[in-house]
This record gives structure tokens, C-alpha cells and sequence, in this order.
């Protein structure tokens, strides 16, 4: 199964607590940290495991104090595994469906990612998320976010 591959377009605002204050605006989220991985291209099916490993001990957290974990996925053997290289269950990953559902919008697919994952942690009234997305060439990239 893989996605199709579609247009897309997205904007994130990412500002400093100081700057969101100045503009009266809530933030939805805050960044916790971030981290990248790396492997063979053929292995980029787990690189984003690689990635979410070593966001959480960058951030002290563990698998079971992610309240929602959004990965995307141009095929649908990433996302399986990922949970079965970390040792998870599905439940709490891409509650709305991933990139094989929603489509995978070129050059705005991190943008999904993380916005579905905040809306998510929003209407299940979840406060941490960890977005994963792997790239091309056997890289992956993590962000941890925490609702405020």
C-alpha cells in the first residue's frame, strides 16, 4: 500500500513565548526537542524509530507518556514497522488515518503531520505528541510537542 502522491500546501507559525505574548496570541503547542536519524537508504522503514528513540531520551520522556504519535508514511509498511521496532501499539498512532488515507502532499507533509497531531491532542485532550516523518535516502526526523 502506498499513498498517492498529491499538491499540497501548509503554514506554520512557530514564534518564542515573548513574541506570542506581545501578539496576544495562544500557542497550541510548545516544541520540547527534535532529532534526526539516519541509516542505510534501503532500512528507511525504521529510521523514523530510530529518530523517535532518540528524541525521548533527548527529552526524558518514555513511549507510554506520548498521549498520540503521528507518523507519515508514503508507504504503509512504515508505520507498521515503526510500532513493531519500538515495541508499541497502534492505538495511539494516526488516530485520522496517515498519509495513505489523507495523501501525501509534496513539500508540505511535516506541516500535516504536526497539524493534524495537534488538532488530535486537542479533541482527545492529550498533552504530549511526537511527530515522525521519514525522508528520502534512509533519514528520519522526530519533534516532541507538548499543548499549553
Amino acid at each position: 500500500n502506498a499513498s498517492k502522491i498529491s499538491d499540497g500546501a501548509a503554514a506554520l507559525v512557530v514564534a518564542s513565548a515573548d513574541a506570542a505574548a506581545r501578539l496576544e496570541r495562544r500557542p497550541l503547542a510548545r516544541i520540547v526537542g527534535a532529532a534526526g536519524a539516519a541509516g542505510a537508504p534501503e532500512w528507511f522503514t525504521i529510521q523514523p524509530a530510530a529518530a523517535i528513540r532518540r528524541l525521548l531520551a533527548r527529552v526524558g520522556w518514555t513511549l507510554d507518556e506520548v498521549d498520540l504519535f503521528e507518523i507519515n508514511e508514503a508507504f504503509a509498511s512504515v508505520v507498521l514497522a515503526v510500532t513493531r521496532d519500538l515495541g508499541m501499539g497502534t492505538e495511539r498512532v494516526n488516530v485520522h488515518g496517515g498519509a495513505v488515507a489523507l495523501g501525501h502532499p509534496i513539500g508540505a507533509s511535516g506541516a500535516r503531520i504536526l497539524t493534524t497531531l495537534l488538532h488530535a491532542l486537542r479533541r482527545r485532550g492529550g498533552r504530549r505528541g511526537v511527530a515522525a516523518i521519514c525522508l528520502g535516502g534512509g533519514e528520519a526526523l522526530a519533534l516532541a510537542v507538548e499543548r499549553v
